[in-house]
């Protein structure tokens, strides 16, 4: 009731509403809107005064004046050499109007028609009065950098802009503003309303008349292309605020090669100097750089500009990452009989826009067409040639008819002017297919020799033959990387994705990973000497899977809504949502490379995130395949960054890089306490961690012994042994003991050991030379503490890096072979006196790790028992290695911490906000 008092009290202080007769004076949208509030105000316009058609084409203020049976007048001038034209002001005098409101005038309007009215006239101006009197103020504005801006409404006066200020009113400018964006935020929509508000301030006689001040005041000339070339003198900063207020007209030039060039599309570019081709600019203190996101301008203090398009001489708009370069996009289209219809419907909504016969060499904008035509061209054609979507910049960049045209036709087909996906790649036929496997680094969607240009050999493991030379790279790549992937995040389309469209590009993703299956376990095998078969099945199949299981989730990520105590009177509500952390470094491990990426990135993905991943050194072909199919699916530039190389330099650098807020490793526990400890010092990064294991193998008596053998064997020699969750150490009934080894012997001595491309080969080549020294070490040493070599223990007498699968025996507690994991082909068997239970728990628990655990019997309550009593992230019940995408996995104590797979997996790329509300019922 207050506000309503108030409200009341406010008009009855006024002087009563008796409702002007305006005259309106001006031009374009800006004034058809200021038209249309001052006639719903209830307002009488006596009379419109607007410039002459442009080629037959009414200005749209005279088409909503003449669509309400309003008198327009359409002057060509008002005056001659500074002299009134009698019979234009008298004619206008004939109208008896009480104010003139000149929203948006480009004529010179005479002083007897300013000062005719009772109230003379109100003038709009896009700048804070007396700062950028003049016609290019908004422009003016940016220029000069300008933190605010604004508009002021003005008693009108000669013409330079002088008179007593009536309102003005303010907004901050964006250091990214354009004309077009702080026009249409702020300068149109609010410039509307107040000169509305200014009309009934006059209408109650509260309309004040504020003297300009002198201080600070400057008149600004109007730009033309003759006074805005870039003076290369100036700043970063300036430059960039050059560029953007002299917009796309007049445009900021200068010289390239003889040729004035205009620049558009202006940022400041705050990321590393970028990698291109280096181009000389004419008094520039160092040369522009051509990438792959625009043009790269220097500033004199070394500050970056990076502009998006460049106009040539010749007129032809272009993206400023084509310049230099042959342009296709002039190809001839060998056209349908559809698209000549389409065309020939291009040319009635070039006609109908323009009012001129439209031919293929007629210029959109040289032909009278302004930026709101833009916006009308955009919609018909969506209209009228088959749902056609275009963005305004294709206008901008095909202002020919014929040029114009192309485009649509190529949008039509689906066709994007997109650089082509061109990288360096080995190229090698192997299992009987072509392979093509990339070797650089990866980062925002291009492959790149790294910043040193130093290489590592890849080596095959079944032959130790090279395969290829892979780019090393350095903490400055990691820098490169983390900046794409912040800029993905917070500025690239990726951020403002909708969640089920981020699942499609997973599922687009998955699919291609399908398609390639073949080639990328072929590649999995030649780089880490998986056998064909199980990188078929396991680590490209699963791979695939977890892409499809966590694109599913994309649009499932939900919040809660929690009922809290209301802070009476008021009422509360309480909901969290789930949002992603932003960038996330992963660093995964070289036993399974293509799986351990696909179980982290996916989940990370789903969440929203960006990536920056480093496959282990030894093994990182599948992982830069994967990268090239990623671009393939259409994830956008920066998502995904992969960098290979050693972890001692990249790894760190992640673990210790402040824009990266997680690190998921997968790897040993004592390079993830090194992690955890860099990322504690840097910025508390979330962490999580998949470490080592000595996963115990519980086998009793009473089990199905087909069974446990067969089940213990892939425990242990499943991937080469080189498996994390492998059964570290096997504790065994006394009274199948014997039996048991027996057939285990048995059974080993049966694996076909050789070529892994071979499909009937059941055990292939250890990961790397220093892996399998250190397997052969961990034998010796079992050997000298007293344990038992049942088989093998030694390397193949063949070509490769082949072990022999081995199997101990009477391996005793507290030994060395007892409590560090071997992570090969090494079976380590304990036995246990019938019955003890609980002994054998609690030497299975006696261990620092605690990932995986697996325990066989017949007895389903002696099962569930030592499944709840086990100390393990998985526990395993008459059967082993059954890991699903839909199921966590992690690990207790020193084997980490966090989840892979699963929903849980979701958390670990996700936090959590609580956001409260109050509110009155």
């Amino acid at each position: 009731m207050l506000c309503a008092k108030q409200f009341v009290r406010h008009f009855s202080q006024s002087k009563s509403l008796c409702r002007m007769k305006i005259a309106v004076i001006g031009q374009s949208l800006f004034g058809a809107d200021v038209y249309r509030l001052l006639q719903k105000d209830g307002h009488k316009i006596v009379g419109v005064f607007t410039v002459p058609d442009v080629n037959g084409k009414p200005d749209p203020l005279a088409v909503a004046a003449s669509s309400d049976g309003i008198p327009v007048y359409k002057y060509k001038r008002w005056q001659v050499k500074k002299q009134a034209i009698p019979e234009v002001v008298e004619e206008y005098k004939s109208l008896g109007a009480d104010l003139n409101v000149l929203p948006f005038c480009s004529q010179f309007i005479p002083m007897d028609v300013i000062t005719h009215p009772k109230h003379e006239s109100i003038i709009y101006h896009p700048s804070i009065l007396p700062l950028h009197r003049g016609a290019s103020a908004i422009n003016w504005t940016l220029i000069q950098g300008d933190k605010t801006g604004g508009f002021t409404v003005f008693w009108a006066d000669d013409g330079l802009d002088t008179g007593p200020i009536l309102l003005q009113k303010k907004t901050f400018v964006d250091p990214n503003d354009t004309v077009d964006s702080i026009y249409n935020r702020f300068l149109y929509p609010e410039g509307v309303k107040a000169m509305g508000e200014a009309v009934q301030l006059i209408d109650r006689g509260m309309a004040p008349k504020i003297i300009q001040p002198t201080t600070g005041a400057t008149y600004d000339a109007m730009l033309k292309k003759s006074n805005v070339q870039i003076d290369w003198k100036m700043t970063g900063e300036e430059i960039h605020n050059f560029i953007r207020g002299c917009d796309k007209v007049p445009g900021a030039w200068g010289t390239i090669n003889g040729e004035q060039v205009t620049f558009y599309g202006s940022r400041v570019w705050n990321r590393m100097e970028p990698r291109g081709t280096s181009v000389n600019i004419e008094g520039a203190s160092k040369p522009a750089i051509v990438h792959k996101n625009g043009m790269i301008l220097f500033g004199s203090d070394g500050k970056m500009v990076n502009v998006s398009q460049v106009q040539l001489a010749s007129g032809k708009m272009i993206n400023a990452n084509k310049f230099g370069k042959v342009d296709s996009a002039g190809d001839k289209l060998e056209l349908t009989p559809e698209e000549n219809k389409m065309i020939e419907n291009l040319q009635k909504v070039w006609g109908g826009i323009l009012n001129i016969d439209v031919e293929v060499s007629t210029d959109f904008f040289k032909s009278g067409a302004g930026s709101m035509d833009v916006v009308r061209l955009v919609e018909e054609v969506k209209e009228k040639c088959n749902g056609v979507s275009l963005e305004n910049d294709d206008v901008y960049m095909n202002t020919v008819f014929e040029d114009f045209c192309t485009c649509v036709i190529k949008r039509g087909r689906g066709i994007e002017d997109k650089e082509p996906f061109v990288f360096d790649a080995v190229k090698m036929n192997k299992n009987n297919m072509d392979l093509t496997i990339p070797y650089q680094c990866f980062i925002d969607n291009e492959f790149c020799d790294s910043a040193d240009g130093k290489t590592f050999k890849s080596i095959n493991p079944a032959n130790e033959e090279v395969v290829c030379e892979v780019s090393r790279g350095t903490p400055d790549d990691v820098n490169r990387a983390v900046e794409a992937a912040k800029s993905a995040f917070y500025e690239g389309p990726w951020g403002k994705m909708n969640a089920r469209d981020r699942g499609k590009l997973m599922y687009r993703l998955a699919d291609l990973m399908d398609e390639h299956k073949e080639e990328l376990a072929t590649i999995e095998s030649i780089d880490s000497g998986a056998v064909y078969t199980l990188a078929l099945k396991t680590h490209v199949g699963m791979s695939i899977d977890t892409f499809r299981y966590f694109a599913g989730w994309c649009d499932k990520i939900q919040g809660k809504t929690i009922p809290i105590n209301h802070a009476t009177p008021s009422r509360n509500l309480t909901y969290t949502k789930r949002e992603p952390i932003g960038v996330c470094g992963i660093v995964v491990p070289w036993n399974y490379p293509l799986m351990m990426l696909a179980w982290k990135m996916a989940a990370c993905l789903a969440a929203g995130n960006t990536v920056v991943l480093k496959p282990a050194q030894v093994t990182p072909l599948t992982a830069l395949k994967f990268a090239e199919l990623a671009v393939k699916a259409g994830f956008p530039p920066g998502v995904i960054n992969i960098l290979p190389g050693p972890g001692s330099s990249i790894g760190q650098a992640m673990s210790e890089h402040p824009d990266i807020r997680k690190i998921g490793f997968t790897g040993s526990t004592p390079i993830g306490k090194t992690i955890m400890e860099s990322c504690a010092k840097v910025n508390v990064k979330k962490v999580g961690l998949e470490l080592g294991g000595k996963s115990p193998l519980i086998i009793f008596g009473d089990c199905d012994l087909d069974k446990a053998v067969r089940m213990a064997c892939g425990a242990v020699f499943f991937n080469k042994g080189e498996n994390c969750i492998a059964a570290g150490r096997l504790f065994v009934e006394d009274c199948i003991h014997e039996e048991f080894v027996d057939r285990v012997v048995t059974e080993v001595k049966k694996m076909k050991i050789g070529d892994p491309l071979d499909r009937s080969t059941d055990h292939g080549p250890q990961n790397h030379r220093a892996h399998l020294e250190k397997l052969l070490e961990y034998c010796e040493i079992g050997v000298k503490e007293g344990a038992t070599l049942v088989y093998g223990g030694k390397q193949v007498d063949i070509p490769g890096l082949f072990m022999e699968p081995t199997v101990f025996t009477d391996v005793e507690d507290g030994t060395f072979m007892s409590i560090e994991e071997s992570f090969g082909p090494v079976m380590i068997i304990s036995r246990f006196m019938d019955g003890d239970v609980e002994g054998v728990i609690a030497r299975a628990n006696d261990t620092e790790y605690g990932l995986a655990s697996g325990v066989f019997t017949k007895d389903i309550n002696k099962a569930m028992h030592v499944a709840e009593s086990i100390k393990a992230g998985t526990v395993f019940v008459n059967t082993y290695n059954k890991t699903d995408v839909a199921s966590p996995f992690g690990g207790f104590k020193q084997s980490g911490f966090g989840k892979d797979l699963g929903e849980e997996a979701l958390n670990e790329y996700l936090q959590t906000k609580a956001v409260t509300v109050e509110y009155n019922l």
